[in-house]
């Protein structure tokens, strides 16, 4: 008796079944333990500081305006928003479009 052929299968030719992968070569050598070391230098922070800029004497000047009465906090994001995107959450709490 025959065995059943799926016609529908990857043809797999001898070629492509031959691994010559060089990895499967360094397989032996990669075997053993194998430990990684970090080169880091904890006096190196050169990377925390703005090249060439001193804010030390800088000051924020901000105007807040007051939140108006078409207008709510959502109690998720806590970003002010506009009375048409407010949505109630379970609990009764004020919540945006995005966040219901």
């Amino acid at each position: 008796m025959t065995s059943a052929s799926d016609y529908d299968a990857r043809r797999v030719s001898d070629m492509e079944t031959q691994d010559k992968s060089p990895i499967r070569e360094l397989a032996p050598t990669l075997q053993g333990s194998a430990t990684a070391v970090v080169d880091e230098d904890p006096n190196d922070v050169h990377f925390f500081e703005l090249p060439g800029a001193d804010l030390s004497g800088e000051e924020l000047s901000v105007t807040v305006i007051p939140q108006r009465s078409d207008e709510f906090t959502c109690s998720s994001c806590f970003l002010v928003q506009h009375r048409s995107r407010l949505r109630s959450s379970n609990a009764g709490l004020s919540i945006c479009a995005d966040c219901a």
